[in-house]
């Protein structure tokens, strides 16, 4: 997988950079986009783990956060920047989605064919349940219903407090887990350490780590910002709406390196490591992502507020409610993710059809 990766940032970068100044067909380059930004954010992975692993796990949970949904914060600036609010909140939707349902359908449905019954920590799962609650249904619906006897403008101040109080939670979250209760709830040490020990020489040392980082976090940067101009020839090509785009394509090129890593970690029995990217990817999005993107906006020509569209709302909360019924005991099996998988196959459809 790491070949593959390199040969198509090869290909890829140069062919973007040509693509564009020529300005071959549209549809050609949004292909093209996409596979330079899932190769990319393949090395934007990489890179983090091995920095995570050298600094120690405190400042390594914080590269991971940060970085986690990189790729997908970067390409929704540039929409953002274009004034695509519906494909930002729509891509908004699709990482929790594609990261609740897809991400977690597969890594149950492909570890428990190889493993009957799989364990991880059911604290984690519980402490996840009530921040998923907070985050995806509370921090959303609040805006939505509010908004319906609010003006813009209010709608929009609104929208900013509690995308401060959103991203301050997150990083209280993070001082919780990290620091002043790690390691409280772990129920099963030896698995855990076992799974860490495997992880205990970093890929890369410091400074490749960091040039590979910077590296690629500004050829995505420029790639994204092509593959956005794209978005409305493609859309207009194959008789997709800008809802169906964000929620599936950008969700998904944003997210296919950690999405992989997920599913492989569930194949290794590594439940613990394929819920913490599943679920606390979805906490990032929800918790930092979002909320960042609405004060960003506050320095553009066109301000976002957090108010979805309502099969978005529905779709997120069952998603979320889907997913805590079935992770709150601390195991899974095969055919809870094939559960998974049949949910997100019903609101793809519903959303191309949208």
């Amino acid at each position: 997988m790491n070949r593959i990766f390199l040969i198509m940032v090869i290909i890829g970068v140069p062919l973007s950079i040509i693509g564009g100044l020529l300005h071959w067909p549209a549809v050609i380059m949004f292909i093209v986009y996409c596979l330079t930004i899932i190769a990319l954010a393949g090395f934007m992975g990489r890179a983090t783990e091995s920095l995570a692993i050298i600094a120690g796990p405190r400042i390594g949970g914080l590269l991971n956060a940060t970085f986690g949904n990189a790729v997908e914060l970067i390409i929704s600036i540039f929409a953002l920047k274009a004034g695509l609010v519906t494909v930002v909140l729509a891509s908004l939707t699709g990482s929790v989605l594609g990261n609740l349902l897809l991400v977690g359908g597969l890594s149950f449905l492909v570890g428990g064919i190889k493993f009957k019954r799989q364990k991880f920590s059911v604290h984690d799962a519980r402490h996840n349940s009530g921040l998923l609650i907070f985050s995806v249904i509370l921090a959303f619906v609040i805006p939505e219903v509010f908004s319906m006897d609010m003006n813009d403008s209010d709608t929009f101040t609104l929208s900013v407090g509690i995308s401060i109080i959103l991203i301050m939670l997150y990083l209280a979250g993070l001082f919780f887990k990290l620091v002043s209760h790690r390691g409280i709830y772990q129920e099963d040490s030896e698995q855990v350490e076992r799974e860490n020990a495997e992880h205990e020489e970093p890929e890369w040392g410091k400074w490749k780590a960091l040039i590979i980082l910077a590296l690629s976090t500004i050829a995505v940067g420029y790639v994204s910002e092509n593959l956005v101009h794209t978005f409305d020839i493609v859309a207009e090509a194959f008789g997709w709406s800008e809802i169906f785009i964000g929620i599936i394509i950008v969700a998904i090129v944003g997210n296919a390196a950690e999405h992989a890593s997920a599913v492989m970690m569930a194949y290794k029995n590594k439940m613990n490591v394929a819920i913490e990217i599943a679920i606390g990817s979805t906490l990032q999005v929800a918790m930092f992502v979002a909320p960042l993107l609405v004060l960003i906006s506050l320095f553009l020509d066109t301000q976002m507020s957090l108010v979805f569209s309502m099969p978005e709302l529905i779709s997120m909360i069952t998603a979320v409610f889907l997913t805590i019924a079935l992770t709150n005991d601390g195991e899974t099996n095969w055919f809870e993710g094939g559960t998974l998988l049949a949910a997100y196959a019903i609101m793809g459809i519903g959303f191309y059809l949208l």
